[in-house]
């Protein structure tokens, strides 16, 4: 298993998606996205299941949103763990695009 010390999260553009990355480079978690006119559009969110509920998800969410904001970008949550996760904390609702 792992914990939050455990993984990176790394943008890779060229990809359209973050990866959750353990020390030794394997890919255990990804949220993808699409970038249209000024919003980023989170289709979906993978976390490989032996490292569920490490809050590798979670990790990624924050990291997007984040990134986002940055940006100056808006968000429409398509997955349903990032709608989930902007419902439980409102600090990021107002990236999300109406």
């Amino acid at each position: 298993m792992t914990d939050r010390a455990d993984f990176d999260i790394t943008d890779r553009p060229q990809a359209s998606r973050y990866e959750a990355t353990t020390t030794d480079g394997d890919v255990i978690g990804v949220l993808e996205y699409r970038r249209e006119d000024g919003v980023v559009v989170m289709p979906s969110t993978r976390v490989q299941p032996a490292f569920r509920g490490h809050g590798i998800a979670a990790a990624l969410v924050r990291r997007a949103l984040d990134d986002a904001r940055v940006a100056g970008a808006l968000v429409v949550p398509v997955c349903w763990y990032v709608a989930e996760y902007v419902e439980r904390h409102p600090e990021y609702a107002n990236l999300v695009d109406e």
